[in-house]
């Protein structure tokens, strides 16, 4: 599996389908105001246009807003040096959820 495989199994980042672990882990969503869910929304749309992938980020202890500038901070990064960030974000959140079930 390469890492666009990997990425694309992830949901968008305040997306309202998002349920179980993905949801624990982007908890920070939960408590956001409407604008700022709307402003990750449209973030999430950019991003995919742009790069052609869903938004990653290790999301656990984040709060929306964090999420929020860490995409528009993002979208201004080279295609192929974004996919790097991602891959290493993707990194982040398999080491945690395997310390999860290893705890």
């Amino acid at each position: 599996m390469d890492w666009l495989e990997s990425i694309a199994g992830h949901p968008e980042i305040g997306a309202s389908r998002v349920v179980g672990l993905e949801a624990r882990e982007q908890s920070g969503v939960q408590t956001a105001s409407a604008d700022t869910l709307t402003a990750l929304d449209r973030a999430n749309r950019e991003y995919r246009d742009r790069f052609g992938w869903t938004f990653l980020v290790c999301a656990r202890g984040k709060t929306a807003e964090e999420m929020l500038s860490l995409c528009r901070e993002r979208l201004h990064n080279e295609p192929r040096n974004e996919l790097r960030v991602a891959a290493e974000e993707q990194k982040k959140i398999t080491r945690l959820r395997l310390e999860d079930w290893l705890a």
